[in-house]
């Protein structure tokens, strides 16, 4: 017996965060007035519609999210599944930057710098490629 799965879809960009934002007002609303109990259910029914309306004016504002048994014969027991929705993690050697840029003498931190590669960054200040130190 096979069950077919409704396609799980997530809200992207403003779109989620208005919906939050209508959650939130609706929620301080209720809270205020005491209408918990028929409050509670107009809320779900105002955010359904929400949906179906955004769904059908903006369609590209909903991504598919992925299933756990949709991946399962790819990820080996006891691997970190890596989506190819997911950027591959980039390691930088900030060890290798020098203290100040040599052109224009600015400050070079990790988390300034423009990297162009894991042992490469340009500086963020006059945009100058930075020699690495030597190992």
């Amino acid at each position: 017996m096979s069950r077919k799965h409704k396609e799980e879809k997530k809200m992207t960009g403003g779109w989620g965060s208005l919906q939050a934002v209508i959650w939130l007002l609706g929620l301080a609303v209720i809270a205020w007035q005491g209408w918990w109990w028929p409050g509670i259910l107009i809320l779900v029914a105002i955010s359904v519609l929400y949906e179906a309306v955004i769904e059908q004016i903006a369609p590209g504002a909903f991504i598919k999210e992925p299933r756990d048994d949709e991946f399962a014969a790819v990820q080996q027991p006891g691997e970190r599944l890596i989506l190819k929705s997911e950027p591959a993690p980039t390691y930088h050697r900030t060890d290798l930057l020098p203290t100040n840029c040599p052109r224009c003498g600015a400050p070079t931190r990790g988390h300034d710098t423009h990297w162009t590669g894991p042992q490469s960054a340009n500086c963020s200040y006059c945009g100058s490629s930075l020699p690495m130190k030597k190992i």
